[in-house]
């Protein structure tokens, strides 16, 4: 099976899993996964499910608890010894649930080894969120291939459940592509100063390196960005969302620390930092995951499975551009919690980034390329990696600047310039889904100056004016309240009339005369808010 990322493929395999024993058609579940981190979460996941599966078990243990439901192990130790598993698998009949199975793919050792350990399982579920390409020779085991017309192969699976219809049922967020432009400048190895901007036509090795400047700690271009994704965390508090969190993706240690070191300074807030080589890590994304902390800065540990629901905004600071780890980091502040919220990922406007965020909503196959010399065409519509050394031999970051290039949704690209605002449609940036992607585009242009104030100065925006007196915040407050539900009802009059929003708010000024919501009193407020009821 595959399905988008974010989209619930533990409930689902759990659940199943639950069923089959109390049916008695299986006696014992055997979990497969990535990581010893997902691993834990597996195990704690089937806890709440009913099914106590050891997630401590070793390969130097032979049998399974007798009062265990079952294990979760790791691809690594089905590699190690193979016949310890298949003789589990062979003791009890066995659902066995293969999380991610395209790390079988990973290497002929360990695609061998999961066909060894778990063929003779009762029932297998072999699930993905994102099915990739690997070498000719690697087929992902217990998956099924279809010839193509070019002579390659590509996999079928028997059910997939893609972005597109998980957004239908609500299982995940809309999500929006924030897209940063900017000059880069950077020295050579003759010593001679280059500028590029990320959006300007170039060769696949200038735009790497304008990627790579952007991208360094010294420059302008990762605080104003910092700086955009910290505002929005505050509108999605501010908006409903109280425990609105980001997620900052970095390449490595070193870049991560310094990321780290520029939130503290542009938000006034500390951030939580996840590494991948450090033994707390699990612990660290569990306690983010309970906690109000507003930022984690990690290294690869935010991709596959990894569950911080309450997270909504990411911001891309990485050179990492496969489609695999990018469809499983962007799963990462998709996962719906059943509510009206959204996603927002903040990204450099490079071509395979951007070509990745406008085929989020299309299915992927595992490919298997044809034989050599079958096609002279390139399968992968990304350029080839750079090689160190050729293009660019010698490198130094000089400065980076960053600006708002526009916004990435539903495969359309939109400019800043592209809609009107007025107050009111400013003041709910943060309300989620209830303005158009031109709106949306248009308020992060608007703010572009003061997300570059702030990275230049690190001043953090107040989560809300302080008020002097307890009357005055409590007026404040409900006045804010209504100002929301004025906003939300003129959003659903729009939808169902077709008028923008604009349109709307003067009808409903001239129906209730009175100053700009944002100036308005409260009694003024309550009777355009039912004056909006009387209109549905």
């Amino acid at each position: 099976m595959t399905a988008t990322p974010g989209s619930g493929k533990t409930t689902f395999a759990l659940t199943l899993a639950a069923r089959l024993r109390e049916a008695r058609r299986v006696d014992r579940v055997v979990v497969v996964c990535p990581t010893d981190h997902l691993r834990t979460q597996w195990a704690l996941a089937a806890a709440a499910a009913g099914l106590d599966l050891d997630p401590t078990l070793t390969n130097a243990v032979g049998p399974v608890r007798p009062d265990a439901a079952g294990y979760v192990t790791t691809y690594a130790q089905v590699a190690l010894k193979p016949m310890v598993h298949r003789a589990r698998v062979e003791a009890r009949r066995t659902l066995v649930i293969l999380d991610e199975v395209h790390h079988a793919g990973d290497g002929l050792s360990w695609g061998d080894a999961v066909a060894e350990a778990f063929d003779p399982a009762r029932r297998r579920l072999s699930l993905t969120g994102t099915p990739f390409r690997t070498r000719p020779d690697e087929r992902i085991p217990f998956v099924r291939y279809e010839e193509e017309p070019d002579g390659g192969l590509a996999s079928v699976a028997d059910f997939a459940y893609g972005y597109r219809e998980a957004l239908a049922d609500g299982v995940v967020r809309p999500v929006v592509f924030a897209a940063y432009t900017g000059v880069s400048r950077w020295r050579n190895s003759a010593g001679e100063v280059v500028s590029a901007s990320l959006t300007e036509e170039s060769t696949a090795s200038v735009e790497a390196t304008a990627w790579r400047t952007a991208l360094d700690p010294g420059g302008q271009w990762v605080p104003h960005v910092i700086a955009a994704m910290d505002e929005r965390i505050t509108h999605l508090r501010a908006a409903g969302m109280p425990d609105a969190a980001g997620l900052v993706l970095a390449s490595d240690q070193e870049d991560a620390r310094a990321y780290a070191a520029i939130v503290t300074r542009v938000t006034g807030t500390e951030p939580v930092l996840i590494l991948s080589d450090d033994p707390r890590a699990s612990d660290k994304i569990a306690a983010f995951g309970r906690s109000m902390d507003r930022i984690a800065v990690c290294v690869r540990m935010i991709s596959e499975g990894v569950d911080v629901p309450r997270a909504a905004c990411l911001a891309w600071l990485t050179s990492y551009r496969t489609p695999l780890f990018f469809a499983q980091a962007v799963g990462r502040v998709v996962r719906s919690r059943g509510k009206h919220e959204a996603a927002t990922v903040f990204l450099p406007a490079v071509r395979p980034l951007l070509t990745l965020a406008a085929a989020l909503e299309e299915e992927r196959n595992h490919v298997i390329p044809p034989p050599a010399g079958a096609t002279g065409e390139e399968l992968d519509p990304l350029p080839r990696p750079e090689r160190d050394g050729t293009e660019v031999p010698s490198w130094e970051a000089v400065d980076a600047e960053a600006s708002f290039a526009h916004v990435l949704t539903g495969g359309r690209a939109v400019s800043g310039g592209d809609a009107l605002l007025d107050s009111d449609d400013e003041d709910f940036l943060g309300l989620p889904g209830l303005l158009s992607a031109e709106q949306t585009a248009a308020l992060l242009s608007r703010r572009d100056s003061e997300h570059r104030r702030r990275a230049g100065a690190g001043m953090p925006v107040d989560d809300a004016p302080a008020a002097t007196e307890a009357e005055d915040a409590a007026a404040w407050q409900r006045a804010q309240t209504l100002r929301r539900e004025i906003n939300s009802l003129v959003a659903r009059l729009s939808a169902a009339s077709g008028a923008p929003h604009a349109v709307v708010h003067t009808r409903l000024r001239q129906a209730v005369p009175g100053p700009p919501s944002a100036a308005a009193p409260v009694d003024v407020l309550e009777r355009r808010r039912d004056h909006l009821f009387t209109q549905l």
